[in-house]
This record gives C-alpha cells, structure tokens and sequence, in this order.
C-alpha cells in the first residue's frame, strides 16, 4: 500500500497510463487482425490495403512507446511478405 501522497499519485497514474496502452494495443491487434483474415481468404487486394493501413498504426504503437520498435519491424516484415506471397 502507498505511503506518500507522491506515490499514491503514482497508482493513480500508472492506472490511467495502463489503461491508454490496452486501448492502443488491441486497436493495432484489431487492425493486424483485419490482415491475417484478408490472408486466410486469400483476397490479395484486401490483405494489401489493411496492410497499408495497419502498417502506420503498429508504428504509432512504437512512437508512444507501447511496442518496442523491432518487434513491430518485425511482424510488419513477415506480414507484408505474406501479402507479397500471396500477389505473387
């Protein structure tokens, strides 16, 4: 339990904080969900434009520190390759 005001003040906050991250990070999964089942059906063109448009939310995640940056290089790398195969 907190003893200071100063880190009662830090439970408060770290709550807010943790709640903003949870929101940002199923919002990216949602997106990169939106690809994965482009990819299972197999529908090139609509796999391709929710790459596109997962590929600036995965970075955002990055610019707010909720994904560490190789990770996200990462699964977008794998992901567009996916996508690529699947054009190909």
């Amino acid at each position: 339990m907190a003893n200071t005001p100063q880190a009662e003040k830090r439970i408060r906050r770290n709550a807010r904080r943790a709640a903003v991250n949870k929101a940002r990070v199923s919002r990216i999964r949602t997106f990169v969900k939106k690809v994965e089942a482009s990819l299972a059906a197999g529908d090139a063109a609509a796999a391709a434009e929710a790459l596109k448009a997962a590929q600036p939310e995965m970075m955002r995640g990055v610019a707010k520190g909720v994904l560490h940056k190789n990770t996200v290089a990462r699964k977008i790398s794998r992901l567009a390759g996916r996508v690529k195969a699947l054009t190909a």
